[in-house]
């Protein structure tokens, strides 16, 4: 079902926006070895984006499961 899809879908960009923050991360530690204010907000910018797709597939996940998960215990 479609269901399955958005949760697929979920899965792989979270998986996909992990890889991205630990290549930025390495190239940024490469390019910068030392401290440096502005590669720290780079990391910073790169870990939010991780955390704004983990917002949505939280809420995709509600979506989903939700509806289910009360009818359960609606029925018991």
């Amino acid at each position: 079902t479609s269901e399955w899809h958005w949760i697929t879908l979920c899965i792989a960009i979270v998986l996909m926006m992990e890889l991205f923050n630990t290549g930025i991360e390495a190239l940024v530690d490469l390019v910068s070895p030392g401290y440096n204010k502005l590669a720290g907000h780079v990391k910073d910018i790169s870990a939010a984006a991780v955390l704004i797709v983990a917002i949505f597939t939280l809420v995709t996940g509600l979506i989903i499961f939700l509806p289910k998960i009360l009818l359960l215990f609606h029925t018991a």
